[in-house]
């Protein structure tokens, strides 16, 4: 069979793939900078030190702001990205996301303007997350149109796979950073890894400004069927899909709990293990990630999304016990080892499958607003998580749960939420591209290879 897709015939999906992989990890390495500042350095800048455990808590909710943003962003970018096309959004996000982290690199602390600080400080995390609504859907979706139907899963991949390059590259930057004696930290070092986030702004506005739009797209105007309203359209024709995609969206619970908050409580008084150290397990575990995502998107493309995904849906919150229980031995070697295996590997396969999965839940039509706003909602639940995971292990508990094993259950419930939506949603790795969404949409042949 001779695949028909737009993208096959007219794209260039190895372009628009590239221009994903880039955006994104400069897109995330913005995103990513800020979680590691808000587990080691903002509760002492920012917040009221008087209090060491409520300057945290502080601290990790700062992080959460910009999941809460997002989904408001996520309805507005959605309806201009399938109204007026994918590359706007993809170009707006990136501006958006360097200008606002490089102004937080310039922002006065609490001991020099007061309570002002930390205000600033959580709406500029506000317009991060507006940016970060529309980045992974719109990179998504110029990517899965642009696509070969039978190789939809790998050149998705492309999009998460550069969200790993950001948040390593943001950890390098903060390696050193964190290696500076105290009072340089706390007083300009820092502010370093925000500042470049000039650079990240203009490179990305030179790569995705010359990129073409998707066929897909440029077909649905040449018909005239651009729905004027896509929100309408999306809640009267894929609601279902919509609820499905949050559901899912919530294995995101893993990686925050992985990122920020077990750092900060690894390196914790009541732990006491090494910054520098703790940030390379992270370094490591997303190089390794770097590999397994295109790998485990292959496999999708030959035995489908769903069993793909649920290998890392399941095993994930297995693996974040072993690793917390690793983080309490205080052995590093067997932190870094099941740190790889937890974030590299296991993650990586719902990690990597999840922008071929969701996109082809949607038609052209809505499948940039409904990806944005059906994640963006899932990824908050899951941004909030790592401030509920403080509340946890507080001397209080948290709704009868204490200690990082409450943390492990807490991480499983809402990892089984995934499980569940993902296992009776419907297989569509064989759909064509133009039926995908589609109430007829049946399964084709595979296509030759």
């Amino acid at each position: 069979m001779t695949d028909s897709s737009p993208g096959a015939q007219q794209g260039t999906p190895r372009k628009a793939a590239v221009a994903a992989w880039i955006g994104s990890a400069l897109e995330y390495y913005d995103f990513f900078i800020y979680g590691s500042a808000a587990a080691l350095i903002f509760s002492k800048v920012f917040f009221d030190d008087s209090d060491p455990a409520t300057a945290t808590l502080q601290s990790l909710a700062s992080f959460g702001v910009a999941y809460a943003a997002r989904p408001v962003g996520a309805f507005f970018l959605g309806h201009v990205g399938d109204r007026f096309g994918r590359k706007k959004i993809m170009v707006f996000t990136l501006v958006l996301m360097g200008v606002s982290t490089f102004l937080i690199g310039c922002l006065p602390t609490r001991d020099q303007i007061g309570g002002l600080a930390p205000v600033l400080l959580v709406l500029l995390r506000v317009l991060q997350g507006l940016s970060a609504a529309g980045e992974q859907a719109s990179a998504n979706s110029m990517t899965l149109e642009h696509a070969p139907a039978d190789r939809r899963g790998y050149f998705t991949s492309f999009t998460l796979n550069g969200t790993q390059f950001g948040q390593i590259l943001a950890t390098f930057v903060f390696i050193p950073v964190a290696a500076l004696p105290e009072e340089q930290l706390l007083s300009w070092g820092w502010r370093v890894p925000f500042w470049l986030s000039v650079a990240v702004a203009v490179a990305g506005w030179i790569i995705r400004r010359k990129l073409e739009e998707t066929p897909a797209f440029e077909q649905e105007v040449a018909k005239g069927t651009v729905p004027k309203m896509p929100l309408a359209v999306l809640f009267r024709d894929h609601w279902s899909s919509v609820l499905r995609v949050v559901g899912a969206a919530l294995i995101a619970t893993v990686s925050t709990i992985f990122t920020v908050w077990a750092l900060n409580y690894a390196t914790s008084d009541a732990i006491g293990l090494d910054r520098a150290t703790m940030l390379w397990v992270g370094v490591a575990a997303n190089a390794v990630a770097l590999v397994a995502i295109p790998l485990w998107a292959r496999l999708s493309d030959r035995i489908g999304r769903r069993p793909v995904f649920l290998v890392g849906a399941v095993g994930s919150p297995i693996m974040i016990f072993a690793y917390l229980a690793a983080i309490n031995s205080k052995n590093y070697p067997l932190i870094f080892l099941v740190g790889i295996l937890t974030l590299g590997v296991v993650y990586s396969a719902s990690n990597g499958i999840w922008p071929s999965l969701y996109g082809e839940m949607f038609s052209t039509r809505v499948r940039l607003s409904g990806m944005a706003i059906g994640t963006q909602i899932g990824f908050a639940i899951a941004g909030f998580a790592v401030a509920s995971a403080a509340g946890i292990v507080s001397p209080e508990g948290w709704l009868g749960l204490q200690g990082w094993t409450g943390v492990g259950v807490f991480t499983a419930i809402l990892c089984a939420i995934s499980v569940i939506a993902v296992a009776t949603a419907r297989e569509t790795y064989r759909v064509p591209t133009e039926e995908l969404g589609l109430a007829g949409g049946s399964a084709a042949p595979s296509p030759s290879r």
